[in-house]
């Protein structure tokens, strides 16, 4: 039996190494040029501000003494947003909350703890940076990040921070952009952070190899309706700063994605026949701007509704442990 289960997972690998062989990674994007990047500074009123750059978007909350900042984009970036904080208040940066763990919201933790900021997030992003990650759609794999970039102060549901005269409520929605998402919630300025679960006028990237779905997403925005309201400032992991009016047309096209590809999984469609249906043709104009962000998010959704979790794991190991 022993020598027969090592004859089936040779062939297996066999297959797998012949497919890989026939179909070639997709190139990697070329870095961006930190150097051409500017931060854009937008006031949110009540000592808020959202600040723009290359990748996640930043918010900055500043109390009497001490500054809440969520989210901090790339490292090679991090003398130009701290120029444009200083540019604001000369108060020190307490807090750096992560609201996921890609790069474009936590390269900069190392840089900022450095200079005093703890770093705050919900415990699975701190899991994931300390193990490294791999992409779903490409497979690209991202290294462990180093100890003194990880989160210093992590939480499960719920968090609060309180500074004189600012308070922050960071709360966790399970399995939505991935499986440590946060939202923060500044009461007082009526202004929300909702890193990746909301992108503003584009397609949500969901990173369903790493916990997140688009159940997770639409209950993501139905959270935020709640909390929110005509006045309220939202600031987008993503794209431009938003209203309750934006939030709600985003959640409109979520749950017309979800029950598009939902009919196309039951009706048996495999993926590069859903991605070939170009189910969202109506959709693309104003939430993709290349034929690439279509189809990645074709695929995103379809992984959401069509793949079970144990299909996602390895190869090896789920075939050892139905054995």
């Amino acid at each position: 039996m022993h020598q027969v289960r090592i004859a089936v997972v040779a062939a297996m690998m066999a297959l797998s190494g012949l497919a890989l062989a026939q179909t070639p990674p997709a190139a990697a994007p070329p870095p961006p040029d930190f150097s051409k990047v500017e931060i854009r500074t937008t006031d949110l009123g009540d000592n808020c501000y959202m600040l723009e750059g290359q990748g996640g978007n930043i918010t900055v909350a500043v109390a009497k003494d001490e500054i809440i900042m969520v989210d901090g984009q790339f490292a090679p970036l991090h003398d130009k947003i701290k120029a444009a904080i200083e540019a604001i208040s000369k108060q020190p940066i307490k807090y750096l909350i992560n609201t996921s763990f890609h790069g474009d919201h936590t390269a900069g933790n190392e840089s900022f703890a450095r200079d005093g900021a703890t770093v705050v997030s919900q415990t699975n992003v701190s899991k994931r940076l300390a193990a490294g990650t791999t992409n779903g759609l490409t497979g690209a794999k991202t290294p462990p990040a180093p100890r003194a970039a990880l989160p210093s102060d992590t939480y499960t549901n719920f968090s609060k921070i309180r500074l004189s005269g600012r308070v922050a409520d960071l709360k966790h929605i399970a399995n939505a952009y991935t499986d440590g998402d946060t939202y923060v919630w500044f009461k007082t300025a009526n202004v929300l952070s909702t890193g990746d679960t909301f992108t503003n006028r584009r397609y949500p990237d969901i990173d369903f190899a790493n916990g997140g779905h688009i159940n997770g997403m639409i209950a993501a925005t139905d959270a935020y309706l709640k909390l929110t309201n005509a006045k309220t400032r939202i600031v987008p992991g993503n794209g431009p700063l938003a209203d309750k009016a934006a939030l709600m047309e985003y959640r409109t096209m979520l749950v017309t994605a979800r029950e598009r590809i939902t009919k196309l999984v039951k009706d048996g469609k495999s993926e590069d026949e859903v991605v070939a249906a170009k189910p969202f043709a109506d959709l693309d104009a104003k939430w993709a701007s290349t034929e690439l962000e279509s189809k990645n998010f074709i695929r995103v959704v379809y992984h959401s509704l069509a793949v079970k979790p144990e299909a996602r794991r390895p190869l090896l190991k789920r075939f050892f442990r139905r054995s």
